[in-house]
């Protein structure tokens, strides 16, 4: 269907039949009855000049000027019929009409000059035919007079119909392209939305994971003081007070590194009302700081030392020397060795335990393994969450080092990492 070249609005279609919206019905069931009634009276004339009835004249007048109300359907047809009836002097506005409406279309340009240039050969023949008979008159005043009279009919309305076209399609272009940018921003929106429930995902579980690796360890040493303070205590009262001083200190060491933990959440204000990705992100970054402040390899050795006074026998073994690695390789290659004593703490109480923290070229590698459990030991009903080696994964592998854990042939259990350390990363 072609258009009309009226502007479009933006509405919804709800017009009859092909027409768009009720209004353009009207205006072109209302210029169909106009042109109907002025080619009815025109048509008296041509029945006169032509010998027939008037009747018929006035009847072909009327079946003539109703074809005005299929402008918007077929355009051509239209033209071609008032090109047709030019002759009869009859079909003044089906013609402007008409062509207004053909240059207004999606008609090709081709076929639109076509109908022109003949719709203006008609009106210039007719006109110098009636101008010729009716006047005496000089030849060339009346050429003259047929071609203003032409150009008249005929130009205007398609300069106009083409101005009128080419600006509505620029409005649909407009249109198409703000509905293409609205259709982007929303896009962009849900992504950024995703990327934010992302980061926040990765955040709690980045918190969870720092307060198990924190608490964990420090409260199972203390479970484990605190029963061999309670086996104690009646037959030794100075190692039951050793333990007890034991217990104090882990317990003061744990609420030391939660208080520095929360100081690091809370280290920036959330400001009035602020996005979700900003929170989110705002939230990573600051937490990121905790990296600086965390546990490194240095103190690896007070760390073991701390499994020795609970009674556990550990071997530490450390090959290589340290190069200054980034303080997120030191600190996720101590919270590894830190989760695997905390679970030999747990489920092989009175194993032998074997550290091992190797620095290679472009890498660091650590290995933490128990030998089989000793079944005089006293176990020590330490409570697990399961999240341990799951929380040591995950460390490991968004870094992009490997992780490898399962139980050894002689009985034991074993935990193996290898953190990479890119030159990009070196302080």
């Amino acid at each position: 269907m072609t258009g009309t070249g009226e502007e479009q609005d933006g509405t919804e279609r709800d017009g009859p039949l092909w027409w768009e919206r009720r209004r353009a019905a009207a205006l072109d069931v209302g210029l169909g009855g106009v042109s109907a009634v002025e080619c009815a009276l025109e048509g008296v004339s041509f029945a006169h000049e032509a010998g027939l009835p008037v009747a018929v004249g006035v009847l072909f007048g009327i079946a003539v000027g109703v074809t005005l109300a299929l402008r918007r359907r077929w355009p051509i047809a239209v033209v071609l019929i008032g090109i047709a009836v030019s002759p009869a002097a009859m079909g003044f506005l089906l013609g402007v009409v008409g062509l207004y409406t053909l240059a207004t279309s999606e008609v090709p340009r081709r076929t639109t000059a076509v109908l022109t240039s003949l719709s203006l050969a008609a009106t210039f023949v007719v006109m110098y035919i009636r101008t010729q008979g009716d006047v005496e008159a000089d030849r060339t005043l009346v050429i003259v007079l047929s071609v203003f009279v032409a150009v008249a009919l005929t130009v205007p309305p398609v300069l106009l119909g083409l101005y009128i076209g080419a600006r509505r399609r620029l409005m649909e272009s407009l249109q198409e392209r703000a509905d293409s940018l609205e259709r982007e921003l929303s896009l962009l929106a849900d992504r950024a939305e995703e990327r934010a429930e992302w980061a926040r995902t990765e955040e709690r579980t980045r918190i969870a994971r720092e307060m198990h690796d924190v608490v964990a360890h420090r409260v199972s040493l203390m479970v484990v003081h605190a029963a061999a303070l309670e086996a104690v205590a009646a037959k030794d009262p100075a190692k039951a007070m050793k333990n007890a001083a034991l217990v104090g200190d882990m317990g003061r060491q744990a609420l030391t590194e939660l208080r520095e933990m929360l100081g690091v959440l809370r280290a920036e204000a959330p400001r009035p009302a602020p996005a979700p990705a900003a929170v989110a992100v705002a939230a990573a970054v600051a937490f990121a700081g905790g990296y600086e402040d965390g546990p490194s390899l240095a103190e690896l050795e007070a760390l073991v030392g701390q499994s020795r006074a609970a009674g556990m026998v550990v071997e530490l073994d450390v090959r290589g020397a340290g190069a200054g690695y980034p303080a997120e390789v030191e600190q996720t290659a101590y919270r590894v060795v830190q989760e695997a004593l905390t679970n030999c703490h747990k489920h092989a109480p009175g194993a032998r335990v074997s550290v091992r923290l190797a620095h290679r070229e472009g890498e660091v590698a650590m290995q933490v393994e128990n030998g089989p459990c000793d079944g005089k030991a006293a176990e020590p009903g330490l409570p697990s969450g399961g999240n341990g080696l799951v929380g040591m994964r995950e460390r490991v592998l968004g870094l992009g080092g490997v992780f490898v854990s399962g139980p050894t042939e002689a009985g034991g259990f074993r935990v193996s990492a290898v953190l990479p350390v890119l030159p990009a990363l070196r302080g």
